[in-house]
């Protein structure tokens, strides 16, 4: 339906009521105290510049907008003003140390600490040269300023901190619990918890007190992407992304370093998907994004790549241990590298070792690498069988099947080889050569043989006509030994393969006559030894065939 523009349609109004009410309908701009209230700091920055812009400008109107950027996470533009600020002859003191945090969190540490040293004595400037001199690892000075800390919130809060950055979980709880107790209303205390919780693996727990926290601010970025990771630890990549939606909302408009965030993790959920877009770019921004294209590498099978990568860094977590230690051994057994295998052992017995991590989970599986690289194979299962109930993977089973082969234990070891459905692992030599050796033990001499014929030509499967030759021959299936020896005198002709075949064909000629092997069989060990031009060849067959027509045997 059309509306007619010709009248207005008032009805009893005049237009001057319609007028005032207009007046009254239009919307109120927020306050810059309201705007920070709600944590709406681009909306503060926006109205703080249009001050700007106007003359409307008041006397903390510069730092203010400091402020708002510093915490929308664009660090740049907060030290781009701080330094403005600075060049003033009335510039407030402070501003120093303000602009060596904005430096800080650019990564320009250097540049931070000389900032920090023109501003006057502050617990503020004692906290950031405590966090720079962790940065710098110098130990001695980071325990001066530790020391100066006081029994205050900002300065445990800070003490907390480092405490996680070392990997000290539990003590950056006690700190946060201790300050929720005193301060009921800290209600960020909780992601800082839930943080903590994250990074022992209790995803249930971080969760769980992640909760109470989103039920208050709904739109937080940082507890929204925690809850995000919680999903792909406990569920997977799709429930983490679907997690994820309402943050890339929020994002859509404000703090700049959720984006880069955001982009990063979901690389992760997406298992590398858009990784050599997404993070090079944030290798130094997010600490996780180097370890992260070091794993993408390595599923790419670029083990070089991985390895410059992580080469130069120093280990400080338990991740970055394990993943320093799995591309040495992975790129010590590419190369043949024993001094790379050595680093790697190390690595994993550290992890495995030390006493936050030796009853984990990871740290187990540390242990068990370690032993693995140290041939110690009743070792290896001492601990895989501590946590065999945690993983119903194929790498998992890959590894455990190989230390039960190792034992002897082949029954075992070939079912767990079966349940591998990963192509590219069931395509790798190691695979075969194990499952062919398990079948061989197993008398199934047969399915190796069909194994080995499944390969193409290459070394890989010169080595396995050897293993299938002797290790047939020693088991007595000599009708595959007879088989894979007489394939090896065709590739050498030159070589003592012969001998091998001849013993062989003899030894299935005693298992026939033991009738434990058909007597039809005959005939195809006739057509092996016709292959060879050794004399003794016609010796043989004339015996073989003097027997099979005394016993009416038709060849």
């Amino acid at each position: 339906m059309i509306l007619s523009r010709v009248k207005p349609a008032v009805g009893e109004e005049t237009l001057e009521s319609i007028s005032d009410k207009k007046k009254k309908n239009k919307t109120k701009v927020p306050s810059l105290e309201e705007y920070l209230q709600q944590r709406d700091y681009l909306g503060a920055l926006t109205l703080l510049e249009f001050q700007r812009s106007i003359g409307e400008k008041h006397e903390n109107t510069d730092l203010w907008i400091c402020y708002c950027a510093f915490h929308l996470g664009d660090y740049k533009r907060a030290m781009e003003e701080y330094k403005s600020l600075t060049k003033k002859p009335d510039c407030p003191a402070e501003v120093w140390v303000y602009l060596g945090c904005a430096l800080f969190f650019l990564g320009l540490y250097k540049e931070a600490e000389e900032a920090a040293s023109k501003a006057p004595m502050s617990p503020l400037q004692n906290r950031l040269l405590f966090h720079l001199e962790h940065k710098f690892k110098d130990e001695k000075r980071l325990m001066a300023f530790h020391q100066n800390l006081e029994d205050v919130t900002e300065d445990q809060l800070s003490l907390a901190s480092i405490h996680y950055m070392r990997s000290h979980y539990e003590e950056a709880i006690d700190i946060y619990k201790r300050l929720l107790l005193q301060n009921r209303d800290y209600l960020a205390l909780k992601v800082y918890v839930a943080l903590c919780y994250y990074k022992l693996d209790y995803y249930d727990v971080s969760q769980e007190v992640l909760a109470v926290y989103l039920q208050n601010i709904p739109d937080s970025t940082i507890a929204l992407n925690l809850k995000a990771c919680n999903h792909f630890r406990l569920y997977n990549g799709k429930a983490a992304e679907a997690e994820l939606k309402n943050l890339i909302d929020i994002s859509s408009c404000s703090f700049e370093f959720a984006k880069e965030l955001i982009r990063h993790n979901l690389v992760v959920f997406r298992e590398g998907q858009g990784a050599l877009q997404v993070l090079p770019p944030l290798i130094d921004v997010i600490p996780e994004a180097r370890l992260n294209l070091v794993i993408y590498y390595l599923r790419q099978d670029d083990v070089q790549e991985a390895y410059s990568l992580i080469q130069d860094l120093d280990p400080v977590t338990p991740q970055e241990y394990i993943l320093k230690g799995v591309v040495n051994a992975a790129l010590g057994q590419e190369i043949g590298s024993k001094d790379h295998l050595k680093i790697a052992q190390r690595f994993f017995q550290l992890v495995g070792g030390s006493a936050s991590e030796c009853d984990t989970i990871p740290g187990r599986q540390c242990m068990a690498s370690c032993f693995f690289l140290l041939r110690q194979f009743e070792d290896v299962l001492i601990y895989l069988n501590s946590i065999k109930s945690y993983f119903y993977n194929d790498t998992f089973n890959f590894n455990y099947a190989q230390a039960k082969a190792a034992l002897g234990n082949y029954k075992e070891a070939e079912e767990l080889f079966l349940l591998i459905q990963n192509e590219k692992i069931k395509e790798d030599y190691v695979y075969l050569s194990w499952l062919a050796r398990c079948y061989i033990m197993n008398q199934k001499g047969q399915l190796a043989w069909e194994l080995y014929q499944k390969m193409g030509t290459s070394s890989d499967s010169f080595s396995m006509l050897q293993m299938i030759a002797n290790d047939c021959y020693k088991m007595g299936q000599f009708f595959y030994s007879a088989k894979a020896f007489d394939a090896l005198e065709k590739l050498d002709p030159s070589s003592n393969y012969w001998e091998g075949k001849r013993g062989a064909c003899v030894g299935v000629f005693q298992l026939i006559l033991a009738n434990k092997e058909p007597k039809e069989l005959l005939k195809e060990v006739l057509l092996l030894l016709e292959n060879s031009a050794n004399l003794q060849v016609e010796y043989i067959i004339r015996i073989l065939r003097k027997w099979a027509k005394d016993n009416r045997v038709l060849l």
